[in-house]
């Protein structure tokens, strides 16, 4: 049997558009036209079998809105399975992801363990919601924050998104995913959002960048970031801190941040 040389992302949605030109730009394009990742889009009105090709119907029990029906879902998905079956021999099936406000949010973490998945279809939610039993067809429910979207795309977007970064080969840097907020570097900033980055020219507009970056001298530069991760974590996210493996320089240094107010 191969190897599975690229991971594949196969999404299922009412609107195949709406993926046409992200997923052509930056980074994700580039990967792409390389063939480190597999991006195909599969349009579930297409499994429909009536006339109308009607995806949609009236709940059950009354309600505003319309709920996604489950056959041309469930046609769908196998349809998508057996064909990547094919193409790319080595019996993996897909790990199936069902875009919901309801599901467990995207994480840092989730996103690196789902790399090692290669194959991963998305089921894009829309309407008001889907039938129940669509949920059975799904290894996960996820969520991209707690607010509601008028349908699953831009979640599917976020989530190609996020797991594509760890395809080796897909950043530049091997070190890109590790050195910034919610990943882990040796303690650095785990948990902790990414310090403040800069670049040429040093003055603009009267800011400067700070001395420590300037000193060329590492460990105070090491030092420096670390600070800033905690101050900046202690400001904007400060449930993080209760997570995040800090010293006891760094919790002296938030009591003296809790301190200042």
């Amino acid at each position: 049997m191969g190897e599975l040389t690229s991971t594949r992302f196969d999404v299922l949605t009412l609107f195949p558009g709406f993926f046409v030109s992200p997923l052509k730009e930056s980074i994700i394009g580039r990967a792409v036209s390389k063939g480190l990742i597999e991006i195909h889009t599969h349009n579930i009105r297409d499994f429909a079998v009536d006339k109308h090709k009607t995806t949609d119907d009236a709940p059950y029990g009354g309600g505003h809105g319309m709920v996604m029906k489950v056959e041309p879902v469930a046609a769908c998905l196998e349809a998508v399975s057996s064909f990547a079956t094919v193409k790319q021999p080595g019996n993996i099936p897909h790990y199936v992801i069902l875009t919901t406000p309801q599901g467990v949010p995207l994480r840092h973490e989730m996103a690196k363990a789902l790399v090692e998945k290669k194959r991963i279809a998305i089921i894009c939610g829309r309407y008001e919601g889907v039938d129940e039993r669509i949920r059975g067809l799904a290894d996960a429910e996820v969520s991209v924050g707690d607010y509601v979207l008028t349908g699953g795309e831009i979640p599917a977007l976020a989530i190609i998104d996020a797991v594509s970064r760890f395809v080796p080969g897909v950043l530049g840097s091997v070190g890109s995913t590790e050195e910034e907020s919610f990943a882990g570097n040796g303690g650095i900033t785990t948990c902790l959002l990414e310090y403040p980055q800069y670049t040429r020219p040093v003055e603009w507009r009267g800011q400067t960048v700070p001395e420590a970056l300037l000193s060329g001298n590492h460990a105070e530069i090491k030092k420096w970031r670390r600070r800033e991760s905690v101050r900046r974590t202690f400001e904007r996210r400060p449930d993080l801190l209760k997570k995040a493996d800090l010293s006891e320089a760094d919790l002296a240094y938030v009591d003296e941040l809790k301190k200042k107010g």
